[in-house]
């Protein structure tokens, strides 16, 4: 399958009154919430879906397949310039691979090409019945692999 990686890695996002504080600009928090949302929209857009990476709950039929979790270990924002109702965004993700067990997705905010805003979020792959550090799994290890690529082609499937 090959896909345009402008379709996964390039996202768009209209700012909704209730995502605003009284100040009428967004609540700072909102800015991860759409990067997690945009890195969900990614991995989904590339072609993977969303049991290939969130585990789920029931560990009872799970018992002969290691459940990944990915939890966030580290994130940070910075803004440049106020986010109001009704601005489009277009969100560019940068993931990067930092080693076999730990990524992180940049996401950098624009309005009208002018740079506003940028987050940085780290996750740890873990065993999620012990807790423990584990390697990533292989549909997020694709999904980095396809985006240190520019030429957009996916590897899944």
């Amino acid at each position: 399958m090959t896909i345009n990686s402008g379709t996964w890695l390039n996202l768009k996002r209209t700012v909704r009154f209730g995502d605003t504080d009284a100040a009428g600009v967004i609540h700072f928090l909102n800015i991860f919430k759409w990067s997690h949302e945009a890195w969900e929209e990614s991995i989904q857009n590339y072609g993977l879906t969303v049991s290939d990476i969130f585990p789920t709950n029931n560990f009872e039929n799970q018992s002969n397949r290691l459940v990944i979790g990915l939890p966030i270990i580290h994130c940070q924002a910075d803004f440049w310039r106020p986010i109001k109702t009704g601005d489009d965004l277009l969100i560019e993700l940068i993931p990067k691979k930092i080693d076999n067990g730990r990524f992180e997705t940049k996401f950098k905010f624009r309005r009208h090409q002018e740079h506003i805003a940028q987050s940085l979020v780290r996750h740890q792959a873990i065993n999620s019945l012990s807790h423990k550090r584990c390697e990533l799994p292989q549909g997020i290890l694709l999904w980095l692999e396809a985006s240190s690529l520019n030429n957009g082609i996916s590897l899944c499937e």
